[in-house]
């Protein structure tokens, strides 16, 4: 069970954060705060936070908990500091619930998450930051789909749960396959089996 933690310095903020998790997601909460004071302490596995960026500092043992930071303006966050300091996705403050979740779901398993909206702008500038990181970076959506893969679900069942296209499902597999270096569906569950970003 994933432990996470909650930080957001406002308290009507928190409360809504807690009830989605709560409501979302098999998590243990060990606490929800203003602020990071709390988080070397209780050492979470992921914490949610709606913080700036550069309030986030390395654990000073390099062991420190991954984060999911909801940010009103994403860019520019994914710099090499942030990485280092645990920083495993972005989302902007408008995020859903399904979103959300997802991303605590893929940095607990160690995966980055780099919202839809800003990746254009991320592969437009090259992103050299994100090079040392080891785990696929996977989208929200991706994420998502990549799920469904597993669970064995064709394209047509995939786009209509998520009500997108076949072509926009056709997309994201072709982007999962190429991220993980896949050649097959099969291939690629066997390597997200593996590398812990789905279960079986």
């Amino acid at each position: 069970m994933i432990r996470l933690l909650i930080a957001a310095p406002s308290a009507v903020v928190r409360a809504g954060l807690e009830s989605l998790v709560v409501s979302s997601l098999a998590a243990e909460m060990v606490g929800s705060y203003p602020d990071l004071s709390a988080v070397e302490s209780l050492r979470p596995d992921v914490v949610l936070s709606a913080l700036p960026v550069d309030d986030i500092s390395p654990a000073a043992d390099g062991h420190g908990p991954a984060y999911v930071v909801l940010a009103d303006s994403p860019q520019p966050v994914w710099t090499r500091d942030a990485v280092r300091s645990g920083v495993r996705a972005v989302l902007p403050s408008s995020a859903s619930a399904a979103e959300i979740v997802a991303a605590i779901e893929a940095a607990a398993n160690g995966l980055a998450v780099v919202d839809p909206r800003d990746l254009e702008g991320l592969l437009a500038a090259g992103a050299p930051q994100l090079a040392s990181h080891e785990a696929p970076v996977l989208t929200a959506r991706e994420l998502e789909v990549f799920r469904m893969m597993a669970e064995g679900a064709a394209n047509k069942t995939i786009a209509w749960k998520l009500s997108i296209s076949e072509h926009t499902v056709k997309f994201h597999v072709a982007a999962i396959l190429s991220k993980l270096g896949a050649s097959s569906r099969t291939e690629a569950v066997t390597i997200g089996v593996r590398k812990g970003m789905i279960f079986l």
